[in-house]
């Protein structure tokens, strides 16, 4: 008999993945989320008092989601139905509402539906179940990767409480490591000798998703080299196991937005080593490298502007670069434009210009073009005084005071230059010109 005969024997349940035979039973044995799952705090209580209202867990894959609800399931008095959205549809949740109903009227028992990537399923098949909540017939969990205020109707959330789970810490990861290997649930039965940095390369390596983690210890320990009845994990093993780090990001979901997002606000924020981090974290999960282009030359205009015009010129330049040479080359490009952008002075003078240009057009009341500023190519222009009296700024040197703005808006100031990089030598011309204060 070897090693994982005796495993199997002494488990009694096969080769049952590790993450599986290491999920948590009850809150004490839950790792991480103290943030809503601290002792005192709102859900905590509910769970332990088994007073569960209908709710959303929501978090990247691997940081206990469905784990909580099956803890829930385990403490609650109540009939507990699990169903997953990719396998289930709406006969599975009409067949659980009856019996819930019937539990209720003549059991007086409460009954907890829980949906797995509740995200999955569509408009109707989510409505198929708001009834039933509303009228208290069931308490619903549901269990999503993406955003429950995208994804989920908002019938349904405003009868559900939101919490977000976050992913693990690494040191929440070799907790859970160090578990297994002691526990045994896990493979506390076994004789086993683990480098220390073997549970770092993991807690990194796994991107704070536990089950990642615990199924590449599962297979390190499977495959590890043995010397008698001992088995010896590696750092060389571990690296096997997991080769590459995985990188939080769908193109479609949610971490795309908060990417993108923070990619934004870094190169606003003037921080080049964050913007080029996320454009890094984009490119590395095969975003489209023109869709990221497209982000710079906005930036460029949006928040560098005429501090320094030559953003502009490299963001197209770079998006350009993207368009005809791609990945992996256009990396260089991309990387140059968002690293100049980050770092260039800011100013969105003329963002704030012609949004507030654009607004008076929609919404002011315009006294008509001066007469002397109308188009007199044309026959019988004359007669109509249309561009006459209009002063040509280059028989003056270059430049001649007249009013250029319609009367009802001769007043007005839309673009206001900030002293900022170049933009306030622009500030000091119009100021000598105009004489502006």
């Amino acid at each position: 008999m070897d090693l994982f005969d005796i495993a199997n024997e002494k488990n009694n349940k096969g080769l049952k993945p590790l993450a599986e035979r290491m999920r948590p039973r009850t809150l004490d044995e839950y790792i991480g989320q103290n943030h809503i799952l601290g002792k005192g705090k709102m859900l905590y209580r509910a769970i332990v008092t088994d007073n569960i209202s209908s709710a959303i867990f929501y978090g990247p894959p691997g940081v206990g989601k469905t784990t909580l609800a099956r803890i829930i399931a385990n403490t609650t008095k109540a009939n507990f139905y699990e169903l997953s959205a990719v396998n289930s549809g709406t006969a599975d949740v009409k067949k659980v509402i009856k019996e819930a109903e019937d539990n209720l009227k003549f059991y007086s028992k409460r009954t907890i539906l829980f949906i797995d990537e509740i995200h999955r399923f569509n408009k109707a098949q989510q409505d198929s179940v708001l009834n039933a909540v509303e009228k208290g017939i069931i308490i619903l969990i549901g269990a999503t990767t993406e955003n429950p205020y995208f994804e989920v109707n908002n019938a349904l959330l405003s009868r559900s409480m939101i919490f977000q789970l976050n992913s693990l810490s690494e040191d929440d990861v070799k907790k859970a490591l160090k578990n297994a290997i002691e526990s045994p649930e896990g493979f506390g039965y076994l004789k086993i000798e683990v480098e220390p940095e073997v549970f770092d390369y993991f807690a990194v390596h796994s991107n704070g998703d536990i089950r990642k983690a615990l199924n590449a210890l599962d297979m390190a320990v499977r495959t590890s080299s043995r010397k008698e009845d001992k088995i010896f994990v590696t750092v060389e093993d571990a690296k096997e196991c997991i080769q590459r780090k995985m990188t939080l990001y769908d193109k479609g979901g949610t971490s795309h937005y908060d990417t993108i997002s923070a990619f934004i606000k870094s190169l606003r924020g003037s921080s080049p080593d964050a913007a080029v981090y996320y454009l890094g974290k984009m490119l590395d999960a095969g975003e489209d490298p023109v869709f990221i282009a497209r982000r710079i030359v906005i930036q460029a205009s949006e928040d560098v502007g005429n501090a320094d015009p030559m953003a502009l010129v490299l963001a197209v330049s770079a998006m350009n670069a993207a368009h005809m040479i791609g990945m992996p080359e256009c990396r260089y490009a991309l990387s140059q434009a968002a690293i100049y952008v980050a770092s260039a002075p800011k100013s969105n003078a003329s963002c704030i210009a012609i949004d507030s240009a654009l607004t008076d057009v929609r919404d002011r009341r315009d006294s008509g073009i001066p007469s002397y500023l109308r188009d007199s190519h044309y026959k019988g222009a004359e007669k109509l005084g249309h561009g006459t009296d209009y002063l040509y700024p280059h028989s003056y040197g270059g430049f001649i005071k007249q009013q250029y703005l319609p009367d009802s808006h001769k007043d007005v100031v839309y673009y206001n230059p900030t002293s900022n990089g170049f933009e306030s030598k622009i500030k000091e011309r119009l100021i000598r010109l105009w004489d502006k204060k």
